[in-house]
């Protein structure tokens, strides 16, 4: 099986890139650090599979086409595009900045949407292929602190929600993918208590398990990820009186 995985230099995306190669699949491994990709070709030189890396910004619609192509051309139309590049950046009221917004919107939103524009026509013409989303469950309710975040993280989620019966009609699978909190570079900044938090290489292997089957939205950790939607059913009165008092950890 041919996997393209954007946001592969760490976290998720690279240790989801090490289990498929390990597994005998050929990776197209995509970022924007070329260092950290090389890196990643290394730590793979003996797995069964194969990493081919392409370096890559999300958020540059031309370069995003145009790697997509190179992909399918040098290695072949891939089975699975995972679409996991993504950041975080917390905000709050008191410090509120447009650039923040913004960036995470480009890179979060735009990003995803800049690949879905290279994957889609080619894979509704073929009548084939798979589309797995990464959002979070940030994007479920909004949470203090983390408006730009959950905000770019429930577009995609409404994106997916949208597209997939579309995309289902034509031959195409999509799926979403909304993890918790998962140990990475980029949730060893937090400074708050995470509950639940799974390693890496647990959350890949669920990720993988998950792809494996049928269902359109995957989320894990199981317990987590449900506990965060039944509160995200709760009336505003209830919700509002609960989140607001995630303010005085802070």
């Amino acid at each position: 099986m041919i996997i393209w995985i954007t946001g592969a230099s760490s976290g998720l995306g690279r240790e989801l890139a090490r289990q498929y190669a390990q597994q005998g699949h050929q990776v197209c491994a995509s970022a924007r650090s070329i260092a950290a990709l090389n890196s990643l070709l290394e730590s793979c030189r003996d797995t069964q599979g194969k990493i081919h890396v392409f370096a890559l910004d999300v958020t540059d619609t031309a370069r995003v086409s145009a790697c997509f192509k190179r992909i399918c051309s040098t290695v072949g139309m891939p089975d699975l595009c995972v679409l996991n590049a993504g950041t975080h950046i917390p905000n709050s009221a008191q410090r509120f900045d447009l650039a923040v917004f913004r960036h995470l919107m480009e890179i979060n939103y735009m990003g995803v949407v800049n690949c879905l524009q290279a994957i889609v026509p080619v894979f509704i013409q073929s009548g084939q292929g798979d589309i797995a989303v990464v959002s979070s469950v940030a994007g479920y309710r909004g949470l203090p602190n983390a408006s730009a975040y959950g905000a770019s993280k429930a577009a995609l989620i409404n994106l997916c929600e949208s597209l997939q019966p579309e995309l289902a009609a034509a031959g195409v699978r999509l799926r979403l993918i909304n993890p918790g909190f998962i140990r990475t570079p980029l949730t060893d900044q937090n400074k708050f208590p995470m509950p639940f938090l799974m390693a890496v290489e647990k959350a890949a292997a669920r990720l993988i398990k998950g792809l494996d089957g049928r269902r359109f939205e995957i989320t894990f950790p199981r317990r987590f990820t449900w506990l965060v939607k039944i509160l995200s059913v709760l009336p505003y009165a209830v919700y509002l009186r609960l989140t607001s008092r995630l303010l005085k950890h802070d």
